[in-house]
């Protein structure tokens, strides 16, 4: 990939009950987090909570990318689809069917400076 490429930003988000936040956060890290991160191309990511006040929370999860073919890797070949995990119906409050890509215009991560450095 050319460093002046745009990056890609993955986002999915849905919502759990706020009692399993904790819960939730430690499935997530040894199950979406563990496979973003072992997936070449990837760049990091964030998981984001939000009480929303009524007893669940908005979970979101956002992913940097050095391409979409990186993203195929993690995601399969339909990569606006959401991908999803065996306990997630344990968790999930709403599993919604897709993921936005965003294209990075401007940038203040560093993560163009890893992709140079590499």
């Amino acid at each position: 990939m050319s460093v002046t490429e745009p990056l890609i930003l993955r986002r999915w988000s849905s919502r759990i009950r706020t009692e399993d936040c904790e819960a939730y956060v430690s499935y997530i890290r040894g199950t979406g987090v563990e496979d973003y991160l072992g997936t070449p191309g990837n760049l990091g990511c964030e998981m984001l909570l939000r009480d929303c006040g009524d007893g669940s929370t908005e979970v979101s999860t956002l992913s940097w990318w050095q391409s979409m073919e990186s993203i195929r890797a993690f995601a399969g070949d339909d990569v606006e689809r959401a991908r999803y995990y065996r306990e997630d119906d344990r968790f999930l409050l709403e599993k919604p069917d897709h993921v936005e890509h965003h294209h990075i215009v401007v940038e203040g991560l560093g993560l163009r400076r890893k992709l140079e450095q590499s």
